[in-house]
């Protein structure tokens, strides 16, 4: 089922970036790359998040509980919600069916940036499959000649980045994925009440602590005080070198 609310787009300045974070579950986004997502809407940019289950099978809080703290973490960090059901928690399925379901979503909020969760298998199934269906996603996206997408026209994103959820997907850089660290420390704290609103989460591990922990260990890599991931699904393209002016090591 595809919950269809209106065109994020209208509503948002037309200097702003769209950017589209899709999670397996709910609190995904918020654990994994919330920091990075408060941000960007803190420089001006538009963020919707998209949640593909409920969360049905989590050992504490049910369904509708945890939609509840996905709408409150929502508040919290100043993003759009949608939800697109193509399967619950634990039976998500790489399909092309479900594909296209996230290429229609694509296609409607037209993101110039895409993220997802890690594609690394070491991890809860869903994190993996959801990485695989978003990146298949973005590129049905642009094809402008498939049936059933036709209700929004062809849309191409900029870039895709992954997002570690556990600290298990993405250790160490995979190979072929460049690693982005961003500094999150002046919206620290705005990224701690988006994850308290997961409350259910925390009776099962102490999640805020060990996030907070990586990010302390991200940020002590560039020399801030919190800092989140995310990995590159291409190469980084640049007009020149001197685009680049904050490196993470101090010589």
């Amino acid at each position: 089922m595809v919950h269809d609310p209106p065109d994020p787009a209208a509503a948002t300045p037309p200097t702003a970036r769209q950017i589209l974070a899709v999670g397996a579950h709910p609190d995904d986004v918020e654990f994994g790359c919330g920091g990075i997502l408060i941000k960007e809407i803190s420089r001006g940019h538009a963020v919707t998040v998209l949640n593909l289950t409920r969360g049905e099978a989590a050992s504490s809080g049910t369904a509708e509980e945890r939609k509840r703290e996905a709408e409150a973490a929502a508040v919290a960090m100043g993003t759009r919600l949608q939800f697109v059901e193509i399967g619950e928690d634990c039976r998500i399925e790489n399909s092309p069916h479900n594909a296209m379901a996230i290429a229609r979503v694509i296609r409607r909020v037209r993101p110039h940036i895409l993220l997802a969760p890690s594609p690394d298998e070491n991890q809860h199934p869903d994190h993996a499959k959801a990485a695989r269906l978003v990146r298949d996603a973005a590129r049905l996206a642009r094809y402008k000649g498939l049936r059933d997408l036709e209700t929004h026209p062809a849309h191409a994103i900029d870039a895709l980045y992954f997002y570690d959820i556990t600290g298990t997907g993405m250790g160490s850089t995979p190979p072929g994925l460049a690693k982005i660290i961003v500094d999150i420390s002046g919206v620290f704290a705005t990224w701690k009440a988006a994850m308290e609103c997961h409350a259910s989460q925390m009776k099962t591990r102490n999640y805020l602590d060990l996030q907070v922990a990586r990010a302390r260990v991200l940020g002590a890599e560039i020399g801030v005080e919190h800092a989140m991931a995310v990995w590159a699904n291409d190469p980084i393209h640049l007009e020149g070198l001197t685009d680049l002016t904050l490196s993470g090591r101090r010589f």
